[in-house]
């Protein structure tokens, strides 16, 4: 066969595969009757509403010399762990503002960072392709400096984020440029699974984020540039238990709903989703209009603790709240005294509801409090 009847025939077969991908979403659409937003107007839900004392930014924390690009707190609440462009990680006690440590790195293009559940240690990665894990009860060395407890190598991309497994110190999830994620053991420092790449499954192209359920640690969700959204099992790594399409652009965050039984994602098409992770189908679209016909980003989400209230930060420096049911923005952080002056990068919830922390690329880190009765919601 010559290469031109190759050429010819790979064409065919990537026309035939783009007209199916079509009649497959005109067929989900059908599917879909109506989505959240529709059924809870038909069952006469208001919208949640914000007074100006109900999310006030309440404490800026000032640090770092670069752009903030994540951020993550400890499960007992009070405090953060940020990485910035500065090539370092710092520590704040979220109540006081306090920096109680400042971590110089082996490789400053530093791109996640994470608390593990006893906030005795906190992992990071980046560029290097490498997750390095930071013991914070280490002695520093002669510099100062507290050393690399452990090194995860084994991805060939950039490490663009990582979660420790719920409950326990001693694993780790991460996702990488090279089109896969990995499970780590981090006591032998050896990765465990390997999850998409050869397989047919797998993400086709580089994975941005990471949420593992909190109702069922064995499960997890990849956000990748290929647009979609996969579902895992960690028992079973060589195929995805479920694909979600419909995202126009790279899914640049995904985090679970607080029932473990959904998750919402973030994009370069500027829409957040709600998916069902039991039927595989989208329940809802976040998008807000904008009058410019510019439609920035979305970089990071995060759930409040009942799930009434998805936030999500936008590249244009917005801050949306979004009314999970209606479908409605109820407020937009970036209009109020005191935002940011940047593209929000990273944004997360404390343990218990009370605050959001926001970090941008203005290097700086915001922690918003509710007030009132909205102290938890």
């Amino acid at each position: 066969m010559s290469v031109a009847e190759l050429k010819e025939r790979h064409l065919a077969a990537t026309q035939t595969v783009s007209a199916l991908r079509d009649q497959l979403k005109q067929k989900r659409l059908l599917l879909l009757d109506t989505d959240v937003a529709g059924y809870s107007r038909s069952q006469g839900r208001t919208p949640v509403s914000f007074g100006p004392t109900d999310l006030v930014c309440c404490r800026t924390l000032q640090g770092h010399n670069g752009k903030v690009y994540s951020l993550d707190w400890t499960s007992e609440k009070n405090r953060i762990v940020s990485a910035s462009q500065d090539g370092r990680l710092i520590v704040w006690n979220a109540l006081t503002s306090q920096k109680t440590h400042a971590i110089k790195l082996p490789c400053a293009w530093v791109m996640t960072c994470a608390f593990s559940p006893t906030g005795q240690s906190v992992a990071c990665g980046g560029l290097d392709s490498v997750c390095s894990i930071f013991n914070l009860n280490s002695p520093t060395d002669r510099d100062g400096n507290l050393p690399v407890s452990k090194m995860l190598s084994g991805h060939k991309g950039y490490v663009s984020s990582c979660q420790y497994v719920p409950d326990e110190d001693a694993h780790l999830i991460t996702s990488s440029g090279d089109q896969t994620c990995g499970l780590w053991d981090i006591t032998t420092g050896l990765r465990t699974s390997v999850f998409g790449g050869e397989f047919q499954s797998g993400h086709t192209a580089d994975v941005l984020s990471v949420s593992i359920n909190g109702s069922n640690s064995r499960m997890f969700v990849s956000g990748s540039c290929d647009s979609t959204a996969r579902l895992w099992d960690t028992r079973v790594a060589s195929r995805a238990v479920r694909t979600f399409h419909g995202h126009e652009g790279d899914v640049n965050a995904v985090k679970f709903f607080p029932d473990g039984n959904r998750f919402g994602t973030g994009s370069d098409d500027g829409t957040c989703r709600l998916f069902d992770i039991r039927t595989g189908h989208q329940l809802q679209v976040y998008y807000q209009q904008h009058g410019d016909n510019e439609v920035p980003p979305v970089t990071s989400i995060a759930f409040s603790i009942s799930g009434r209230l998805l936030f999500a930060g936008y590249s244009n420096g917005d801050c949306y709240v979004w009314d999970t049911l209606l479908g409605q923005v109820v407020l937009n952080l970036g209009t109020l005294q005191n935002s940011h002056e940047g593209r929000i990068s990273c944004l997360g919830l404390s343990a218990d509801g009370s605050a959001l922390c926001t970090g941008s690329w203005d290097s700086n880190l915001k922690i918003w409090a509710f007030g009132g009765h909205r102290k938890v919601i």
